[in-house]
Formats: C-alpha cells, sequence, structure tokens
C-alpha cells in the first residue's frame, strides 16, 4: 500500500479577499446585517468582519492599543464600529448634519470625525443600532455606500464650488453625478483596490487631484476664436507607504466627455487582473510603478476602452505655493454674499458642535454647508452683513475663522484611539502640538502643513505635508512609547514633491522642541520673501536633522513594516 501526501498551497490573503468578492456583491447583504442586529455580534461571520461590511462603510473598532495590541501586523478589534458616511464633494444641508449629530449623540458616543476626503466618521456603533444609524441616512439623502472596501470611494471636489469668486467651473454636477453613476454600481462593486477621484473646477487645487486615482482640473482653451473650458487629466496617483503623484496624460477632456472617461477608466483597473495578486500592490498606481505602464500606454488604452479619440491637452496653471483651506471670510461670486471657514482641529467635532454649526448655518444663512479635505467646515452663502456675526459665533463655539496657522495646517488621521493598523495615539496629540507651538511661535504666520499620520499607511498623508511625522514607538525603559518620524518638504502644484524622509525622530513628547528649532531656523535664516517650500528645498536631509535635532545627529530609518505586514499597510482604512 502506498501512502500519498497531498500538499495544498496556503490561500494568500488576496486569494482570499477575490474569492470573497466573487461570491457575494456586499450590496445585496441588507437582510443579513438586519439578522445581525437581531441576533448580536456574536451571528457575524469572519467574512462579514474583516471584508463585507467595508463595502457599507463599516469597520470594526480599535480597542485603543493600536497594532501593538494585536498580532499578525493588525490589532485587537471591539464589538463596536466606525461607520463612514459619504459625503461627495462635501455638499450637506443643515438638516443633513442636524441628523448626524442626532445619531451621533445616540449611538456614537457623542463624537465625529471629519475626514480628509469630506467624509463624517462615526465612532462606537453597535451591530443592534447600525441599521438605524443607515435607515436615519438615508432619510435624509445621505448613505454610507462605497465610503470603504475596493470600490469607489467618496467623490471629492472644491468645497466651494459654485460660490467661488475664482473658479474656471461649477464642478460639483460631475463629482455628483459621478457618485450617482458608481456608488452602489453592481458593475463596480469588485474592483482591485480602493480607487479615489477628484474633480476640481478651481484655480487652487484644493481637492488634491495629484494623489487621487482619477484627478480632474478645470482648464480653458480657445478653439476658433471660442473659449472652451474642460479638464485636465492625471491618472494614478496615491499615498500609502510607497506614494506616487499622479501622471498628466495628454489630453483635453471636455464636459460632455468627463463621466463616460471616468466610467472608462474605472473599467480598466476593474479589469487589471495582474493588480489582483497581491493587496499590498493592488491600487492603479502600480500599473506605472510595478508594471511597466507609462502615461502614454494609459492614454492609449483609455481610448480604446471608450471608444472615442481625446483633444490633445491644453495648457494648464498648476496652482504656484497657494493655500488650500478656505478659511476666513471670503466673498462669493454672487453679490452679497460671501462664505465662511472654520477650522475643526484635527477634525474632531462633537454632536453638540454639529448641532450648533446646523443651527448658525440656518440664523445666518440658507442652511448650506460644506466639509473639507482639511478636516474642516465652511458655510456657504452668507449674506455679507452677517458674517462676522456667524464667525463670532463659530469661533465662540470652538471653531475658529481666524486661527494660527498651526490650527489651519494640521491634520490627523484616526491613530490608535480606534484604528487597528495605528502605532499611534494621533487625535489628542494633535491638539496639543497645536496648543504647544502656538505659544512657542505666537507670532508665526507662514502658510503651513502639519500633517500627522499613526502608521506608514499615510491616511493623515503626511508625503504631501511641508513637516509630516509618521508614528512609530521608542523603548523607554521597560515600555514601548509614542514616537515620530520626520518627513519634510512635501508639496503639491507647481512644485510638487513627496516629502523627504529626513532621518529623525524622536519621541511624541518632544516634537514641539524639534519643531520649534525647525521653524525658528526658518524665521532666522530665511532669505527675502522665502516661504517654507522653498526654504526646505534649498536644504539638504542632513542640514534638515540638524535644524531638528538641534545638532548634528547620524540618521535613523524609517523602520518600514516587514514584508508579511504589508498586506495591513496598503492604504489602511482611511478612506
Amino acid at each position: 500500500m502506498t501512502n500519498t501526501t497531498t500538499n495544498t498551497k496556503k490561500e494568500t490573503t488576496a486569494q482570499r479577499v477575490e474569492r470573497l468578492k466573487r461570491g457575494k456583491n456586499p450590496w445585496e447583504g441588507l437582510d443579513d446585517i438586519r439578522r445581525f442586529a437581531r441576533e448580536g455580534f456574536a451571528s457575524i461571520p469572519p467574512e462579514w468582519i474583516g471584508t463585507y461590511f467595508r463595502w457599507w462603510g463599516v469597520y470594526t473598532q480599535g480597542d485603543g492599543a493600536g497594532v501593538t495590541g494585536g498580532t499578525g501586523g493588525v490589532g485587537r478589534a471591539l464589538q463596536r464600529f466606525m461607520v463612514r458616511i459619504r459625503i461627495p464633494n462635501g455638499i450637506m444641508t443643515s438638516r443633513q448634519l442636524r441628523t448626524i449629530a442626532d445619531l451621533t449623540r445616540r449611538y456614537a458616543n457623542g463624537i465625529a470625525d471629519l475626514t480628509v476626503r469630506q467624509n463624517i466618521q462615526l465612532h462606537w456603533v453597535t451591530i443592534e443600532a447600525l441599521p438605524e444609524v443607515l435607515e436615519g441616512l438615508w432619510r435624509v439623502g445621505l448613505n454610507t455606500t462605497g465610503a470603504c472596501g475596493d470600490v469607489v470611494r467618496n467623490v471629492t471636489g472644491c468645497p466651494v464650488a459654485g460660490v467661488d469668486a475664482e473658479e474656471i467651473i461649477d464642478a460639483s454636477p460631475f463629482v455628483l453625478e459621478t457618485s450617482q453613476l458608481l456608488a452602489g454600481n453592481a458593475d463596480f462593486y469588485n474592483l482591485p483596490r480602493k480607487f479615489k477621484i477628484s474633480i476640481a473646477g478651481c484655480r487652487s487645487w484644493c481637492c488634491y487631484p495629484e494623489i487621487n486615482d482619477i484627478g480632474l482640473t478645470a482648464v480653458t482653451q480657445t478653439v476658433g476664436g471660442k473659449k472652451e473650458i474642460g479638464f485636465s487629466l492625471r491618472v494614478g496617483g496615491g499615498l500609502s507607504a510607497e506614494p506616487y503623484l499622479a501622471a498628466r496624460l495628454n489630453v483635453f477632456v471636455q464636459q460632455n466627455q468627463v463621466v463616460p472617461v471616468i466610467k472608462g477608466i474605472a473599467e480598466l483597473f476593474r479589469e487589471s487582473d495582474v493588480l489582483r495578486e497581491h493587496r499590498e500592490r493592488a491600487r492603479m498606481k502600480f500599473l506605472f510603478l510595478r508594471h511597466g505602464w507609462t502615461a502614454e500606454r494609459f492614454h492609449e488604452e483609455l481610448e480604446q476602452r471608450i471608444g472615442f479619440r481625446l483633444d490633445p491637452a491644453a495648457e494648464e496653471h498648476q496652482p504656484d505655493d497657494v493655500y488650500r483651506d478656505h478659511i476666513g471670510v471670503h466673498s462669493q461670486k454672487q453679490p452679497g454674499l460671501s462664505y465662511v471657514g472654520a477650522v475643526v482641529v484635527r477634525g474632531r467635532i462633537t454632536a453638540d458642535q454639529m448641532q450648533s454649526a446646523a443651527n448658525l448655518a440656518e440664523r445666518y444663512a440658507t442652511g448650506e454647508l460644506r466639509t473639507t479635505t482639511m478636516q474642516n467646515l465652511l458655510v456657504v452663502n452668507v449674506p455679507s452683513i452677517n458674517a462676522d456675526a456667524l464667525a463670532n459665533e463659530l469661533n465662540a463655539m470652538g471653531f475658529q475663522v481666524n486661527g494660527s496657522a498651526f490650527a489651519r495646517g494640521t491634520v490627523a488621521c484616526s491613530g490608535t484611539e480606534f484604528c487597528k493598523l495605528a502605532i499611534t495615539e494621533t487625535k489628542n496629540f494633535s491638539r496639543w502640538l497645536v496648543e504647544e507651538m502656538e505659544e512657542r511661535l505666537p507670532g508665526f504666520d507662514q502658510h503651513l502643513k502639519l500633517h500627522v499620520t499613526g502608521c506608514p499607511n499615510s491616511c493623515g498623508q503626511h508625503w504631501i505635508a511641508d513637516v509630516g511625522i509618521e508614528g512609530k514607538k521608542i523603548k523607554v525603559g521597560d515600555r514601548l512609547a509614542d514616537a515620530y518620524y520626520f518627513c519634510v518638504g512635501g508639496a503639491l502644484g507647481l512644485h510638487q514633491s513627496t516629502a523627504r524622509p529626513v532621518g529623525y525622530r524622536c519621541l511624541a513628547t518632544d516634537v514641539p522642541d524639534a519643531l520649534e528649532r525647525l521653524l525658528g531656523r526658518y524665521l532666522t535664516d530665511r532669505e527675502p520673501s522665502e516661504n517654507l517650500r522653498r526654504f526646505f528645498a534649498r536644504h539638504s536631509d542632513v542640514q534638515l536633522r540638524e535644524f531638528l535635532a538641534g545638532e548634528n545627529v547620524p540618521a535613523v530609518a524609517r523602520d518600514l513594516p516587514s514584508p508579511q505586514n504589508l498586506v495591513h499597510l496598503a492604504g489602511g482604512i482611511g478612506d
């Protein structure tokens, strides 16, 4: 008798996720969610916990310890959920914001977060409450569909679209049409990975087309003596642990071509099976980074897909050191109206603050609000005679209309408070950091993007910041303490560049000292009219590291994650 041994190869994470996606469209699982709510958390199968819930904008919430409290590169989860509310173009009404406030108060411990894709995230939601949260949002025209998962994420746009006095075109109708086409569309429920789209009609590119899978920016050209408005097109942008700034194609996208072009690119991505082999290399940018694609090849493949030729690109004017946050009081294109932008430091907002903001938008304006990609909040269509009174009320409730450079420029991811992949706590740290820097450098008035991300995933977008700090741990005695690694000199627009890892790391408690030394050196050594980006660009990594440390110190590696954990660090849970 002969014994035969059969070797079965272990299923990879990518193979498992692809199998689960082929087996079920999660958007058809509403009855399952309602059953889980009736039967309790224990009734939820692993495929829902780890995969399917994400298509509904839902993740299990971390226990507060982050990645170091778990195993295999993922922290422990509570029997609670994060619920991400999709807000296309950041446009919402006071009624909608009031509904979110009510749901936050009833089901989410009274706190929420504004995100870098203009969404609003709730935390602490139980499975029993989840159907009520979803139904409450549906009643006011909101949803969570596709806010997470391997799908088209929230489509972003300029938060002052339609009111910006300097905009080339109001692009919000294209954002809304694209969102309606792709969110919840069964033809696009199974993409290789998350897929991000930005459409901007403004001149400042405030929704960051350079870091989106599709970035459309308005341009003008003259044909036969007639001015025509269309769009430039960039593709393949993304951050995470391996940043790539989107490639511009040699095309001019006419207005009636916008949606077909977006649909065609989404189809190309959907059918790129080579991207489905590794979760950590599944974003569209890896066609360029790993598979030899060029802008020219992408252009050819796109035209074959959509079935028509695109005009050659028109001249574009990339924003030159334009600050993109829309904070303050600004006149609109509509005579007699203004918009008022307020800082929501690190994006954290309470139910009471949302309720108050909704009430103020009705009292002083027409009840229209916008969220921004810098985690802030705007009220639009404010009669100019009411603008100062509204600004005073927003200031009184903790939203600074004339915030400091540090308050305006600070962005933070969820951190260990809620995220299972995070290494450091970020939200409370960011608030403390802002307060420290305001006290230390009260007259600092330069535009500064100071981004805090709790792990290499860059959900806090540290790669595009003037100063981006990435969460690490340092052993102090017998314990691990929060620390941060510095990346300096990120920028978008005309002088686009990813931030440079300069080799300096310090304890979180020492970050204000390092920043004070760095910015102090800028203030004393800058050339006439030299801004931060130019100052950083003309100094070497060695010099910047010395400025941060206050002395000449050797470079420290970023401690990139081990290969077996990279699957968890290929985009994180960020939106």
